[in-house]
């Protein structure tokens, strides 16, 4: 109860999701033998919990990293927020985390994620089956990250209902998308036009994430970004939050890290290479 008062004291307003997630953490915190945490160890639970995103069946969702606490603290403060990094960072999966805390505190009312359906090295029109086969397998990460979340029965109505929403950018054109939480993945594959009309597709009581890597466009060589221009574009827009990660966000397998090294390391012996064999 101390825990719950000095949360609803901090916040101003107490959750469902803040509930599951205290009880969870005094749970596990409790002395087997004695019943009792201390002072200390009840201070680090607490430091945890304002880490916890998202409590599901299988357990907490929580940023780990110093980039993905800054990431939900801007989440939390902005309708607006750009998440832009390498992969394994969590970009997606806490935007995801996110979005269903926010629905299940009935912050929104529904949850719409959406990415460009651009191909990498593929073309869509070689992939068999009708528009929808053709397209859910640029939105497969999506689909794996509320799994996660959500139990498959319930997950499974709500996309029934609508009430969560996975949909091709393309889809965007024409929508307001109020009191909802909305997801833009792979947005560095969304163009300066896309960009613009993704943007201006937010309604009432509603908010945003937008995630991408712009060392990973697929873009034709000559279109621009719509990710990497909007950098310049909203950087003094009041309620837009801009979040950097880095390797030392990567939460994937140790591996990955290793390889956006050794890709950092290629890349700068490549360009002094090539400056060495123009001379």
């Amino acid at each position: 109860m101390k825990e719950l008062i000095f949360i609803l004291n901090k916040n101003k307003n107490l959750t469902s999701n803040d509930v599951d997630t205290v009880i969870d953490l005094v749970i596990s915190s409790i002395d087997p033998l004695n019943g009792i945490t201390s002072h200390r160890e009840l201070q680090s639970e607490r430091e945890d919990a304002d880490n916890v995103v998202l409590f599901t069946n299988n357990g907490m969702i929580k940023s780990k990293t110093e980039g993905q606490k800054r990431y939900i603290r801007a989440i939390n403060r902005n309708d607006i927020v750009f998440g832009i990094g390498p992969a394994g960072t969590g970009k997606t999966y806490l935007a995801v985390a996110a979005a269903v805390a926010a629905l299940k505190n009935r912050q929104v009312t529904k949850i719409i994620l959406t990415r460009p359906a651009v191909e990498a090295g593929e073309s869509l029109g070689f992939l068999p089956g009708d528009l929808r086969e053709k397209v859910d397998p640029y939105l497969r990460p999506l689909y794996d990250a509320l799994d996660d979340m959500i139990p498959a029965e319930k997950l499974k109505m709500y996309i029934e209902r609508r009430i969560i929403e996975i949909a091709p950018l393309a889809y965007m054109r024409g929508r307001t998308l109020n009191n909802a939480f909305v997801i833009l993945d792979e947005a560095q594959n969304a163009s300066s036009l896309q960009m613009k009309m993704y943007l201006t597709r937010l309604g009432a009581n509603s908010k945003s994430v937008v995630t991408g890597d712009i060392t990973q466009i697929d873009l034709p060589f000559n279109a621009v970004s719509g990710l990497v221009e909007i950098q310049s574009v909203l950087k003094k827009i009041e309620g837009v939050a801009f979040v950097y990660f880095d390797k030392n966000d990567v939460v994937r397998h140790k591996l990955v890290k290793d390889i956006i090294d050794a890709y950092e390391d290629y890349k700068a012996n490549g360009s002094k290479k090539a400056e060495g064999h123009k001379q």
